[in-house]
């Protein structure tokens, strides 16, 4: 980890300023279909679905559409998050259930550190100024008692040379998570609590990231679970993708800033954020249930793909 940081620092004083970066846009295409079959007919209760793109300064939808089978009537909303996000009602008795969501999104990057920190966060530990502090409240509370301690046990044998300078040191928390766990696919819903994490040594993208938000609040940083698509041609070269999870933190002066501790990296125009949220669950892409008379299995399948125009 030391010498992918002594990498980090030898390049980062080297970028250039603020505004001096020239964006590079690219222009991608999400085709998402989940779908559900049950050994029987059900009822179809409300889905709440979180499955857009968020519209930012550097990433613009520039066409999105939900397509539900059997048929919904979907009411859009934004929820107190503001994600923006659908709930879709059925009317009919069904055996599948399909719900295919296409995204066109444009993206502008720019050097992932060519942002400017205030003067007195430059440093760390830091402490927020009032007016952060009050807005940032929900995104600091810490988990339990226990929890914390576990934690920092296992970051001062993970993390232990901790650099002084803030952007440094968020890089370095980011690798020591990223190094210290194995990646463990887990296709099972939910997300494991952070000590199972510690205790198991692996876990998936959503684990990785509900980690660091515990870790990051632990020591002061306010932090924020994002669930959303990630493209990398590299891994994908026939267009497959997934779904996939990080965590924002919010730095003064340069706002809430994107880190992948799945990759160990920050995060750039390559991640699609959908959704944002103080706890994880909150923002799976599908939520919903449905009822039936007898005992129903159900097989679930989803299928990602995202190419570049």
């Amino acid at each position: 980890m030391l010498r992918h940081l002594a990498f980090f620092l030898a390049n980062f004083f080297a970028l250039p300023t603020a505004g001096s970066a020239h964006l590079q846009h690219m222009h991608l295409e999400i085709s998402h279909l989940t779908r559900y079959e049950y050994d029987r007919d059900v009822s179809l209760q409300s889905h709440l679905m979180y499955l857009r793109p968020r519209d930012t300064p550097l990433l613009q939808v520039s066409r999105f559409a939900i397509d539900c089978a059997p048929a919904a009537q979907l009411r859009w909303m934004r929820d107190d998050f503001d994600n923006i996000c659908a709930t879709a009602e059925f009317s009919s008795l069904a055996r599948t259930l399909e719900i295919r969501a296409f995204s066109s999104v444009i993206t502008s990057d720019s050097p992932p550190f060519d942002f400017q920190v205030r003067d007195y966060a430059r440093m760390f530990p830091f402490v927020y100024e009032p007016l952060h502090q009050f807005n940032l409240t929900i995104y600091l509370q810490g988990p339990d008692a226990a929890t914390q301690n576990a934690l920092r046990s296992w970051l001062d044998r993970r993390f232990p040379a901790r650099p002084s300078e803030t952007v440094a040191w968020l890089f370095a928390l980011n690798q020591a998570i990223h190094f210290g766990l194995t990646y463990q696919r887990r296709d099972e819903a939910g997300i494991q609590s952070a000590l199972t994490t510690l205790s198991l040594g692996s876990g998936s993208c959503r684990d990785y990231a509900a980690l660091l938000v515990e870790c990051a609040r632990t020591l002061g940083v306010a932090a924020r679970f994002v669930s959303g698509y990630l493209f990398d041609a590299a891994l994908s070269p026939n267009g497959l993708g997934d779904m996939h999870a990080w965590v924002e933190v919010f730095v003064p002066g340069a706002g809430w800033r994107g880190l992948d501790p799945t990759r160990g990296l920050f995060c750039d125009n390559t991640y699609i954020p959908v959704a944002h949220a103080v706890v994880a669950e909150s923002v799976n892409p599908i939520q919903g249930s449905y009822s039936s008379p007898a005992s129903t299995g159900v097989e679930l399948s989803v299928e990602v793909r995202i190419r570049r125009r």
